[in-house]
């Protein structure tokens, strides 16, 4: 039935689609993460003051499986869902890079790159969103839900087997060494407290497509960092970085329903983080332990392409 602009009657449907729609659905997921990555850098405290001193970059390129469950109540939607990595060597290389002479801190002087394993490592997310479309007197077929959450990121990686090149100004000499076995040991965790929009636009009704919706997402985050460097060739060695910033984080994708109470699905997502702070190393060889904030940065680039399967109930 045409409703046009009636607001009456695009009221009344919207309160009926909230009534039909079923109070609980569980999404079983796989993705796939591709040109992603998560880094940190951190500068010289000390004079020259070269930003960066030292950079590393961990590739996420990976398998990932998990759930999601949902309850709806009214117009209102709860959501948890949670993921884990089923693939352990990530598709790509660590990269690890130093610029440490202070007679020449431009030019870097030492570059390794090691393969990378993904020890098990996680992502979780809780949220709340509520329809606003017939509040709003919007088409009926478009759906608009503001939406607050929270996000909860641990990863973990060990870089392996690698090959480090050294080079001196002074010297004008290259070496390289082979670096064999677990090298570096690191973990990462973040916390994102994010509020957004979420939006669905059935496409069956205008394009005479059915049971076809598209999915859209985005949202902001305030950004808690935390990351824990185990240099493992170098004996007890640890470096910590504690930082805050922002997030970004998008996703559009398509579900088709299959029956009444199966769907399918795809999605691309994206999420850029990127924070600054503070810098801590301990050495089991220094009576003392150093801390500095000079250029220290962390940041990741995440994308993944993402397909599920929904039963609703």
């Amino acid at each position: 039935m045409f409703l046009g602009n009636d607001p009456a009657a695009c009221a009344a449907e919207g309160e009926a689609q909230q009534t039909s729609v079923k109070p609980w659905s569980i999404d079983l997921k796989v993705l796939n993460y591709f040109k992603s990555h998560t880094s940190y850098e951190f500068g010289n405290p000390d004079p020259p003051g070269q930003v960066p001193l030292s950079r590393l970059e961990f590739p996420m390129n990976s398998w990932w499986a998990g759930v999601e469950v949902r309850r709806n109540i009214g117009r209102v939607s709860l959501g948890v869902e949670i993921l884990r990595n089923i693939s352990a060597e990530a598709n790509g290389l660590f990269k690890d890079s130093d610029w440490d002479n202070d007679k020449d801190p431009t030019t870097r002087t030492i570059y390794s790159e090691s393969n990378c394993r993904m020890e098990p490592s996680y992502n979780f997310r809780a949220e709340v969103d509520m329809q606003t479309s017939d509040w709003l007197k919007l088409p009926t077929r478009l759906e608009l839900r503001p939406v607050v959450g929270f996000r909860w990121q641990r990863l973990s990686f060990v870089a392996h087997d690698g090959v480090q090149t050294e080079f001196s100004p002074t010297k004008g000499t290259t070496t390289v060494v082979a670096l064999p076995g677990d090298v570096i040991r690191f973990e990462q965790t973040y916390w994102h407290y994010f509020f957004g929009l979420k939006t669905a636009y059935d496409l069956g009704r205008p394009m005479n497509l059915p049971r076809l919706k598209l999915h859209g997402q985005v949202d902001w985050a305030y950004v808690v960092g935390s990351n824990q460097d185990q240099h493992l060739l170098r004996g007890y060695r640890f470096t910590y970085e504690k930082t805050t910033g922002d997030a970004w984080h998008g996703t559009i994708g398509l579900k088709m329903e299959m029956t009444g109470s199966i769907s399918a699905g795809a999605a691309f997502d994206y999420l850029r983080i990127q924070t600054k702070g503070s810098h801590r190393m301990v050495d089991g060889s220094v009576p003392f332990v150093m801390a500095w904030d000079n250029g220290v940065r962390v940041w990741s680039e995440q994308m993944n392409l993402m397909l599920y399967l929904e039963y609703a109930f």
